[in-house]
């Protein structure tokens, strides 16, 4: 793990696949193969940087939307809001058990999909365990 440069977020490193799928062309041809890290962070606009000092911003990302608007899961288009209306409606299993199957299955593409290039399904647990606190 890696601090980010801009804003101090703890990044986790992500492969090159990763970044030549989400990075917008033209720049996606410029990228100096190096180890890079993404930064969740939603508000920064940093998405991608290197040790050796390269940083690609969020807005040249093709999902740079769906990092604004809060994307749950890359692969199957769930919104984190989506999910919280299923939580609180008592729903929300059927959602989860669904991502399980498919990634179970192999049907998945989390490191091409999401920028982080990581599996979502933390993110559910996370996001339920913070629901049942309220």
């Amino acid at each position: 793990n890696q601090a980010c440069l801009q804003c101090g977020t703890d990044c986790k490193s992500v492969e090159m696949n990763t970044l030549y799928h989400q990075v917008r062309f033209p720049e996606n041809q410029e990228i100096p193969p190096d180890t890079y890290y993404f930064c969740p962070a939603k508000d920064c606009p940093t998405a991608y940087f290197s040790n050796t000092g390269t940083s690609i911003p969020k807005q040249h990302l093709t999902t740079y939307l769906h990092i604004q608007n809060d994307k749950l899961c890359y692969c199957f288009d769930i919104d984190t809001t989506d999910y919280l209306k299923a939580l609180s409606t008592r729903h929300a299993e059927a959602i989860k058990n669904f991502v399980i199957q498919r990634t179970k299955l192999g049907e998945c593409a989390c490191e091409i999909r999401n920028p982080s290039g990581q599996c979502c399904l933390a993110k559910f647990k996370q996001l339920q365990n913070e629901f049942s606190v309220l």
